[in-house]
């Protein structure tokens, strides 16, 4: 017997005899040899234990590789079951998850497990991880295994998915499990470790199963690793939109009455409101056209556009009329603006022609995909066609950019780059067969971002199905890469839909269509605003710009009924709390609630016809009169907050 290693250098090692991953690992260098956590072999992970007994290509895994960190996260999920199952012997197993979020094991039992029940479970992982208990590799017959999870429906449904007759497994103490590409030959590997979280999970993602207890985790080799980790989901949850939404009572979402279908509460529907006026000014300034078109549309138009061919499984079912009618919940507002733009003739003289609307659209999603307002299956988008000649396309396409970049200014939005997303042409299938027009197409775009001079990344694979666009690119709160806007060129509508103009030569020509979004949905983006501002809403967008504190409700009310009127007439949002509660504690609730000033009213106050104003954040309190109130306010909200 003779083979060949090929290590990533290119270098190859030969062997005469099966030789482990581990032991490839020492041959390069002791060292490595100590380091190594497991090997991607041809590609797939494989443990430490895996015997090479042909040629291969191999990359050794350390704990300086993701590949290894996942190693040590399943690692740590299977001692976590192996804890649960000796703590409750009654639990069932589900699935399991190593990867860069951390782990996590799903359980069933009669009560599940609480997160209070957390701390103990930890403290029977950290006796496990000190006791070195060996995690042995084995290879079952499947037939034993079935026998093992007998009684465990979770573990057997997966069970028959695995292929062939023998299976991958890991034996530690009495638990034996299955599932997982590679462990650590041992629990003492398992340095540092932290049980986060619990959370409901439907079966497999699906709401018709039953609904298991998901127990988060995560785990590092460094222990400044698992520190700056645990920091960072600490800035996480203190900048959660989910956690803020209800702390603040902007919006709630109950499975029972609806998955995924938010429901804005007075404070969130004021936020949502203020920007959707700001978009539709905007918009209306800039030439558009704002229309209102029927969320339900019929089947055969999603057909004609592609949409169903392509976005299928996100689209919900349709609904059949009994009449032989389909009707769909409409996944995007592009083919009603169509109809809008063919529902009259149109000449060259009314090009550009932008049509605008914020349309409510129905997006089937999976209820395991399902957060808060960032993943939703009822959405309102800032959606936006413009119909345009050939010669206008640069024109219009930077005059869509330049109103993107202005809307970003005033909700102050910095930290963004520009992505040209391409097709992939290795894989054209997903797009839109017409080779010539994605080389124009993808050409003009290029051609229009480089005549304004912006710098932008290039991505394969990343266009709509109908043409090349251009997405803004955000960084969340939470450093994560999110779309916010997005110019798309479009020559296939156009033609699939038959949409014409009459030129100046009496003849008849072919529109292109650009679909823009300015700042996605109205619920991603609010979720968005939300986290960044971490709540604190500045004074144009905040729900309740000032709150009103009298002194004392008899002496001071009808003075702070007085003020309340002053401001609200001039269209300023304000309260007045006249609960029976101590002052100081009124003022570290409007503190609580982030309300941007906080007005105390007392004898002074009355007297002198002023107020007293403490800023949010701020213990500095300044007396003025009402009126230089009013004008710093209505600065303040008509800079949009900025800085002056």
């Amino acid at each position: 017997m003779s083979f060949s290693v090929t290590l990533p250098d290119g270098s190859k090692k030969e062997f005469d005899k099966a030789v482990s991953v581990k032991d490839v690992a020492s041959s390069i260098a002791t060292s490595l040899g100590k380091a190594a956590v497991g090997a991607k072999v041809n590609g797939q992970i494989k443990p430490l234990d895996y015997e090479i007994d042909s040629d291969v290509e191999i990359a050794i895994l350390t704990d300086k590789d993701e590949e290894g960190l996942n190693i040590l996260r399943a690692t740590a999920a299977f001692a976590l079951e192996a804890v649960a199952k000796k703590k409750y012997p009654e639990l069932r197993l589900g699935e399991h998850v190593a990867d860069e979020g951390g782990f996590y094991v799903d359980t069933d039992k009669k009560d599940q497990i609480k997160v209070t029940e957390l701390p103990e479970l930890e403290k029977a992982m950290e006796k496990l991880v000190k006791s070195g208990q060996a995690i042995e590799h084995v290879e079952m017959d499947k037939s034993e295994l079935e026998d093992i999870y007998e009684d465990d429906p979770y573990k057997s449904e997966l069970l028959k998915k695995v292929e062939g007759d023998k299976v991958d497994a890991y034996k530690l103490g009495d638990l034996v499990d299955f599932g997982f590409d590679a462990l650590l030959p041992n629990t003492g590997k398992i340095k540092h470790f932290k049980l986060l979280s619990v959370a409901g999970a439907y079966w497999l993602g699906k709401s018709s199963n039953p609904m298991l207890q998901r127990i988060f985790g995560t785990a590092f080799f460094k222990k400044a690793a698992l520190k700056d980790d645990l920091k960072r989901r600490a800035e996480i949850k203190e900048r959660d939109h989910r956690t803020i939404g209800r702390d603040l009572d902007l919006f709630f979402v109950d499975p029972k009455v609806g998955a995924g279908l938010p429901y804005w509460m007075p404070k969130g529907a004021t936020i949502r409101r203020v920007v959707e006026r700001y978009i539709i000014d905007r918009e209306v300034a800039d030439g558009y056209q704002h229309v209102y078109t029927p969320v339900l549309m019929n089947l055969d138009a999603y057909k004609t556009s592609g949409h169903w061919a392509h976005y299928r499984d996100d689209m919900f079912p349709p609904m059949d009329m009994g009449d032989g009618e389909m009707l769909e919940l409409r996944p995007m507002n592009c083919p009603s603006h169509i109809q809008i733009y063919k529902h009259h003739i149109r000449s060259y003289r009314d090009l550009p022609l932008r049509v605008a609307e914020l349309g409510m659209m129905h997006r089937y999603e999976k209820s395991g995909a399902l957060s808060g307002l960032q993943r939703v299956r009822e959405m309102t988008l800032n959606d936006g066609h413009t119909f345009v000649a050939l010669d206008q396309v640069q024109d219009e396409f930077a005059k869509i950019l330049k109103l993107i970049m202005d809307v970003y200014k005033d909700f102050d939005i910095t930290d963004y780059y520009f992505r040209l997303s391409y097709r992939d042409p290795k894989n054209t299938e997903k797009y839109f067969a017409n080779d010539e027009m994605w080389e124009r197409s993808q050409k003009m775009l290029k051609g229009a971002m480089d005549d304004l001079g912006l710098d932008y990344v290039e991505a394969e694979g990343e266009a709509a199905f109908y043409g090349p666009k251009l997405d803004i690119q955000t960084k969340t709160a939470l450093g994560n890469d999110e779309t916010m806007s997005t110019i798309q060129l479009d020559f296939m509508l156009p033609e699939r839909f038959g949409l014409t103009y009459v030129g100046q030569d009496g003849e008849e020509h072919r529109p292109v269509m650009i679909h823009r979004g300015i700042v996605g949905t109205m619920e991603r983006f609010i979720a968005y605003l939300t986290e960044i501002y971490k709540g604190a809403f500045p004074t144009w967008l905040a729900p309740i710009q000032a709150e009103i504190i009298p002194v004392n409700n008899d002496a001071h009310g009808e003075y702070a009924e007085k003020v309340r009127q002053e401001l609200a007439k001039r269209g300023f949002r304000v309260e007045v709390d006249n609960r029976n509660e101590k002052m100081g504690y009124k003022i570290r609730e409007s503190q609580t609630q982030k309300v941007p000033y906080t007005l105390v009213l007392g004898d002074e106050e009355m007297k002198n016809g002023s107020v007293n104003v403490r800023r949010y954040g701020t213990d500095e309190e300044i007396s003025k009169s009402l009126d230089d109130f009013i004008k710093e306010i209505d600065v303040d909200v008509k800079s949009y907050s900025r800085e002056n």
